[in-house]
């Protein structure tokens, strides 16, 4: 495992110390308080389907501003430049719209309670276990990054050994999801997503003024790393050099459709909030609402990793004891002061519980409700499974705790995860998509289209890539290299497994595959739904416009 320097350790008081106290009292409250309205395993796992737009939205975001956006994104703007708005603009955004106008629908109108649980329908029992085992598993890897993320700024703020910091963080998250559900941890994520911006904004600005302004940063990463680090397409043309170590092709369809679609619209941990929303308006509207502060995130995280890379020129490199992960803590060491640096701190403590509270949260459902309920313990009663699934939180907790020491050993936990996303996201998107547009796909193609994929996946990574058979420059680009390949793989086994077996008879179809669906009787529209703010297509379309706006600059 890899420790911060000695002398990264943050030079807080007691004044950061009461702020730090303070949110944990807060957070601790929320969970005791949505316990009261925790009676079924319905309320435990999607807070009763009960819950506004806004919050669902608030949530939505919150929940992916775990160590992915906060240390991963830092990371990846120190090592790679101004690339990382890709993982915005071209990796989120278009995402993010599509699951709000055409996969909710699928989703919620199916009262479903999972995604995996979406593919049961559609394909078969065999599909349905592959997809939920495989997210279970992701989902617990994820939750340990956001966990060794933790242990990170605990280690920085308090001193303590990273193994100490791992298991005190989980347990404290294990707490609250605990007691008070998927209410708990969403009404939780909806403070989160403020108490982050108030610690990322000052440090964002304090950075800037810190190295001249964006002049001043850009002239010096510039010098040191050439022009292409300060754009997000300079030398991505095929064949050429570039950061990032991938072509615009690769970046256009591993990151902008393969790894984003595979991501945004099929990772449940994101999913979760919007089947938790109180109508179908409010699940269209969920993601729709979250797209628009995405689109702004970026600067509050990608700015600090820049500054990082101008102040710290060494971290990164072979023989520093510096990662690229520590490029938070180190700014947050040499540019905020008490008080400040206590909001930082608690800021970033919210960011890495929201993040993996999401994906705890997430994970129990799945096991509860698609591997327990369905294929070992049927037919028992809701409180039954209540118990079970607060049991199997406990368990999922201390299995991250054991997945967080996985993360300790990358530099750079945003490649991790984009491995893992190439892994598990991306064979579940190819099989969603197939079978949500194409009547024929049959029932056992499903199953098989998640083992090709997935083992594609893998054997591009660690066999074509790891062993050099293949020439790729980076990890992130041998991610979307594996990404594409896991996706054609998936597809190919698809249709080919199609031509030779049974179909899913077309009544049973409804509902399930694009062109099929009938109105939801039950659906009412809210009232004032004929405002602005309240249609999917216009809030989706106006998100798609704003980001396109906003990445002009760097397209020119």
């Amino acid at each position: 495992m890899q420790y911060l320097a000695e002398g990264l350790r943050l030079p807080t008081n007691g004044l950061d110390y009461t702020i730090l106290a303070i949110y944990f009292v807060v957070v601790l409250g929320i969970g005791f308080a949505a316990r009261a309205s925790v009676r079924t395993s319905l309320d435990f796992f999607l807070s009763g389907r009960s819950l506004p737009a806004w919050v669902t939205g608030l949530a939505f975001v919150a929940a992916n501003l775990g160590a992915t956006e906060i240390l991963g994104m830092a990371a990846t703007g120190a090592q790679y430049g101004v690339a990382v708005v890709h993982w915005y603009w071209i990796g989120a955004i278009p995402a993010m719209v599509f699951l709000g106008l055409v996969m909710m629908p699928f989703y919620y109108r199916s009262k479903v309670r999972s995604v995996p649980e979406f593919l049961l329908h559609r394909f078969d029992k065999s599909a349905h276990l592959l997809s939920s085992i495989l997210f279970a598993f992701s989902a617990i890897l994820i939750a340990g990054v956001n966990l060794y993320a933790l242990s990170i700024v605990v280690e920085a703020l308090l001193g303590w050994p990273k193994a100490v910091a791992i298991v005190v963080a989980g347990l404290f998250v294990l707490v609250y999801i605990t007691i008070g559900g998927l209410s708990s941890a969403i009404y939780n994520e909806v403070l989160q997503f403020f108490v982050i911006l108030a610690a990322l904004i000052p440090l964002t600005l304090l950075g800037l003024k810190r190295v001249g302004g964006w002049d001043g940063l850009s002239d010096s990463l510039t010098g040191k790393h050439g022009g292409d680090f300060m754009t997000a397409w300079g030398g991505t043309g095929i064949g050429d050099a570039n950061p990032l170590g991938a072509n615009w092709l690769t970046i256009i369809l591993g990151l902008g459709f393969v790894l984003s679609f595979g991501y945004w619209t099929t990772n449940f941990a994101e999913v979760q909030r919007a089947l938790s929303a109180k109508n179908l308006s409010a699940a269209q509207r969920t993601p729709l609402i979250a797209a628009f502060p995405k689109i702004f995130i970026v600067f509050v995280v990608m700015i600090p990793g820049l500054v990082a890379a101008v102040l710290v020129p060494k971290m990164g490199t072979p023989g520093s004891d510096l990662t690229y992960n520590d490029a938070i803590p180190l700014l947050m060491r040499e540019l905020l002061p008490n008080g400040v640096l206590g909001i930082a701190v608690t800021g970033l403590l919210a960011a890495f519980m929201a993040g993996m509270a999401a994906n705890v949260s997430s994970f129990n459902t799945v096991f509860t409700t698609d591997i327990w309920q369905r294929y070992v313990k049927k037919d028992q009663s809701d409180t039954y499974y209540l118990r079970f699934g607060r049991l199997i939180t406990a368990l999922g907790v201390l299995a991250s705790i054991g997945t967080a020491f996985i993360a300790a050993s990358f530099s750079n936990i945003m490649t991790y995860l984009q491995t893992l996303f190439s892994f598990f996201n991306v064979p579940l998107f190819v099989v969603f998509i197939i079978g949500m547009f194409w009547k024929r796909a049959s029932m056992k193609s499903g199953v098989w289209g998640l083992v090709a994929g997935t083992t594609a996946a893998m054997v591009n990574y660690f066999v074509i890539y790891k062993q050099g058979i293949i020439d790729i420059p980076s990890d992130q680009g041998a991610n979307f290299v594996s990404a594409i390949v896991g996706f054609v793989a998936g597809a190919v086994v698809m249709v080919a497994v199609t031509l030779f077996t049974a179909p899913k008879p077309v009544a049973e179809l409804a509902g399930l595959v694009y062109g099929t669906e009938s109105p939801d009787a039950d659906e009412v529209p809210e009232e004032g739904d004929s405002a602005w703010y309240r249609k999917p297509a216009l809030l989706g379309w106006g998100a798609v416009v704003l980001a396109a706006l906003c990445y002009l600059p760097y397209s020119l």
